[in-house]
């Protein structure tokens, strides 16, 4: 399975960015999806996570109210919508897949990452 994340950039405190993760090389839909963050010097935490349907999320509390996980099985995207952010944001974002099914906060329960996408929140 290969991702492939994009739509990081440089944007101001309050506004507002949407990522995108590109999945090829195998079925989709078998898959839950996870976005993760790694600030510099910290470690890499967990975002937000969506299941294999779509129906069901998950969020960081950090995330909550402000980012939007969401996919597409027929375009073979998951996307993270983010708003009101905030320079504490500022960090690589990357996406993951995993195939148990089960919605994992975990970066150590997926199986395949992207290479990351540079979001930066100036104050």
């Amino acid at each position: 399975v290969q991702l492939q994340a994009c739509g990081g950039g440089l944007v101001q405190a309050g506004g507002s960015l949407r990522l995108s993760c590109a999945v090829s090389g195998r079925t989709f839909s078998n898959y839950g999806m996870g976005w993760f963050r790694q600030a510099p010097g910290k470690e890499r935490e967990f975002v937000a996570a969506v299941s294999r349907s779509g129906g069901i999320t998950q969020y960081a509390d950090s995330a909550k109210g402000r980012f939007t996980i969401s996919r597409d099985n027929v375009k073979n995207m998951v996307y993270l919508q983010m708003n009101s952010l905030k320079p504490e944001d500022t960090a690589v974002y990357y996406c993951a897949a995993e195939g148990s099914g089960i919605l994992r906060m975990s970066s150590s329960g997926y199986d395949y990452w992207g290479q990351g996408t540079l979001v930066t929140v100036s104050s």
